[in-house]
């Protein structure tokens, strides 16, 4: 069964690797002004990293005329950037208070979504909860072919997050997220499919089907028992964000797509049972040489056979991918930069 349609989804990026003040906004793109008040505007940052504020709405409608009385929304962020104080920096610009956020989910455990975490939550003065697979608390390496050039990753301490009042909720599977809970795969009720609270879906771990989206082959991990290294190439705590936008199709946002970004979507279309894309937002991973600009003429030649109205590529996408997806499917990108929205609404 399908999961539930909402009316309205807006994805500010907090944190891209790119900024550009002068692009003039277009919708579904509302770029924030570098003039307000006769006075210039603090500057967004860029870093290499990624951090995005998901609002879902839907609408409550009256009987007569259809017009609408009400809305219910739920706020989300989605990782938190690379440097201690990027994303808040950017928050404050755009005037963002993070107390009205009712989720944290992250995308996995590597330090260029995590690492603002700590910073926003001394913004946050209520419990908040968060999403993420089990391996995001993971003591990982990277590890180059010569065996020599290696260097310990950043980790994700979940102590001290419980310590800050986080309450984790660490899944492997697909979880439901509203303004008000949590669930176990309830978007496959019709009562959950039918109630007026907006829903976004977290995919979980993702599974690994086409042949040239081969993950991180540079990640080892502690093993927790002796501490050996270990291969981790899968990053399988890798997982996206998935919303149902009525009438339009699904939007799935993800986070670097460690997973492959064809993956990650064809995985969103067979847990959803809907096949109609609207929009690709986020990391497509790339970049980096070797095997992931050898997935690029195959993850286009999937883009084309899937035909999303928009595409957002962000954050690890890399250059060469984004000129190569501009040239082949140009009337549907859309240039991601900090301190963006794109809003897309059913009734436009």
């Amino acid at each position: 069964m399908a999961l539930a349609e909402i009316d309205r989804l807006s994805i500010t990026l907090l944190m891209d690797n790119y900024t550009d003040r002068l692009l003039p906004p277009s919708y579904p793109a509302i770029r924030n002004p570098m003039i307000k008040n006769e006075q210039i505007l603090p500057p967004p940052v860029a870093e290499h990293g990624f951090s995005a504020l998901v609002r879902a709405v839907c609408y409550g409608k009256s009987g007569e005329g259809d017009k609408i009385q009400t809305c219910t929304e739920s706020i989300t962020l989605f990782d938190c950037g690379t440097s201690e104080n990027g994303v808040v920096h950017n928050a404050d610009i755009l005037g963002i208070n993070f107390n009205s956020i009712n989720s944290i989910i992250l995308s996995h455990g590597h330090f260029d979504h995590f690492t603002g975490l700590l910073s926003i939550l001394k913004r946050i003065d209520k419990p908040i909860r968060m999403i993420c697979h089990p391996d995001a608390f993971s003591k990982r390496w990277i590890i180059f072919p010569n065996g020599t050039d290696k260097a310990k990753m950043p980790f994700l301490d979940k102590e001290e997050l419980q310590r800050q009042g986080v309450i984790i909720a660490e899944k492997k599977t697909p979880s439901l997220v509203s303004e008000d809970n949590i669930g176990e795969q309830q978007y496959l009720s019709n009562s959950d499919k039918n109630t007026s609270a907006p829903k976004l879906l977290v995919t979980g771990q993702i599974p690994r089907n086409t042949p040239y989206e081969k993950g991180f082959p540079l990640q080892y991990k502690e093993d927790p028992i002796n501490g050996d290294l270990i291969p981790d190439p899968l990053v399988n705590d890798d997982q996206a964000i998935v919303a149902n936008l009525r009438k339009k199709g699904l939007v799935v946002i993800s986070g670097c797509a460690h997973a492959g970004i064809i993956n990650t979507v064809n995985y969103a279309k067979s847990l959803t049972g809907i096949n109609k894309i609207f929009a690709i937002v986020g990391g497509f991973h790339l970049t980096g040489g070797g095997i992931y600009e050898e997935a690029i003429e195959p993850t286009i030649s999937e883009l084309k056979r899937m035909d999303p109205r928009y595409l957002i590529p962000c954050h690890c996408t890399g250059w060469k991918a984004t000129s190569r997806i501009i040239q082949e499917l140009g009337e549907k990108f859309l240039q991601p930069t900090t301190c963006t929205t794109f809003t897309f609404d059913s009734t436009i």
